[in-house]
């Protein structure tokens, strides 16, 4: 009963004090965020982690080659190669755009298919790798992220996909 008296009291609010209020700096709760952005919430830490394994494969790859090239040339290029990928998957998923999420999804599976190709290559063909690389043994010197980052990267791809174009 004391709402409904309050209610009463209160002075009417019209459609022009509805535009105000969207004006004011209070974010609405029930605005949905746009899909095509996967550079928030828990897309800023795959951003990161793909941002340190782009600037720890780089290094990599530039001291092998650089000190060590005829010791192991197919890996140490392979490492070189990874170090490109995980660059080019860490700027396009920080930038939003459909183009920007074609070339996410692009560098997340040929991730995947690389770790997964040269994981076994790395086990069936010693000879050919005689030295570790990020994506050998399927990132076991890495833990094994670099086996599980290109999973949950296009899970994260698939859910934050653009929304289907308006004809």
């Amino acid at each position: 009963m004391e709402e409904a008296k309050n209610d009463m009291t209160a002075p009417q609010q019209g459609t022009g004090d509805a535009a105000a209020t969207a004006d004011s700096t209070s974010t609405p709760t029930a605005v949905p965020e746009p899909r095509d952005t996967r550079n928030t919430g828990p897309g800023r830490l795959l951003i990161s982690v793909y941002a340190v394994f782009a600037l720890s494969a780089t290094a990599r790859a530039g001291y092998q080659i650089l000190t060590k090239f005829s010791e192991a040339p197919l890996a140490y290029l392979l490492s070189a190669f990874a170090a490109v990928v995980y660059i080019v998957a860490t700027v396009s998923l920080a930038k939003a755009g459909r183009t920007w999420f074609k070339v996410s999804v692009a560098a997340v599976l040929v991730e995947l298919i690389g770790v997964l190709v040269v994981g076994a290559l790395s086990l069936f063909d010693a000879v050919n790798f005689p030295h570790e690389t990020v994506w050998s043994l399927f990132g076991r010197g890495y833990g094994f992220i670099p086996l599980l980052l290109p999973i949950l990267g296009l899970i994260w791809l698939y859910r934050r996909r653009p929304a289907p174009r308006r004809s």
